[in-house]
């Protein structure tokens, strides 16, 4: 009995000195609240979860990167890290420049969520260089959680359109209404995104973005175009996700 109450008692005991370790583990020249430093990385989050919601109902261009507005969220929390770390001192500022006056690629990191993951990871290093040892386990654990939240989520993924259609249209540009009605049978939205007159050629080549009433009718809205008067030839790419490779 007492061999067991001893064990249990040290138990506790170890237990007891993790919990310190854990919530007393920054040995940084100054001390840190963690009330605060939890506070500021769920403002960073909501701030930056904002500003990517508004860039993605904004974005009109061609060239659309989900990881990019994956960053736009990330960024904010790890720039708040860094700050919380830097604690106002002039040496540790210093010293993160230099780590990374240090870094250099041998390849152009062409995803700006990989820039984020080795910004992410250098901060952590620094967090743990600095002996602030809890600050860097909450860092990182929000960096994580972050990371499954947007592979989880796949937040950032927008899907405007289904189909893609290249028209060449060999009546007056004026009669295109029959055309216009015809794409507004089968589609909910349905968006020209050019239009353009051939070298040489008559009529005019259109190009047009669709997200479609029922996708399974793809083929039937491609037999009704071909039979439509005035079209020469029409061609489709099915879309995917509006996202960069």
């Amino acid at each position: 009995m007492a061999a067991g109450v001893a064990s249990i008692w040290r138990a506790d005991q170890g237990s007891t000195t993790m919990n310190d370790w854990l919530l007393r583990g920054d040995y940084g020249a100054a001390p840190t609240n963690y009330a605060v430093l939890i506070l500021a990385l769920l403002l960073a989050f909501a701030c930056g979860h904002t500003v990517a919601w508004t860039y993605m109902f904004t974005h009109t261009g061609l060239s659309y990167s989900r990881s990019y507005v994956n960053t736009l969220i990330l960024i904010p929390v790890v720039v708040a890290l860094v700050m919380l770390v830097l604690a106002n001192n002039i040496v540790v500022a210093f010293g993160l420049m230099a780590i990374f006056a240090m870094v250099r690629f041998r390849s152009i990191l062409r995803d700006t969520l990989d820039t984020t993951y080795v910004l992410a990871v250098i901060v952590i290093g620094l967090a743990c260089g600095t002996l602030k040892f809890t600050s860097a386990i909450i860092g990182c654990l929000a960096t994580v959680l972050l990371m499954f939240y947007f592979w989880a989520t796949s937040f950032g993924t927008r899907h405007r359109y289904d189909l893609i259609l290249n028209i060449h249209w060999l009546r007056p540009a004026a009669e295109l209404r029959e055309l216009r009605q015809l794409l507004s049978r089968h589609s909910r939205t349905t968006q020209f995104a050019s239009q353009r007159m051939s070298e040489g050629q008559t009529g005019v080549d259109l190009s047009c973005r669709l997200l479609l009433r029922d996708p399974g009718r793809g083929q039937d809205l491609l037999e009704e175009l071909r039979a439509l008067k005035g079209v020469a030839r029409v061609s489709s790419v099915q879309a995917g996700d509006e996202s960069e490779l």
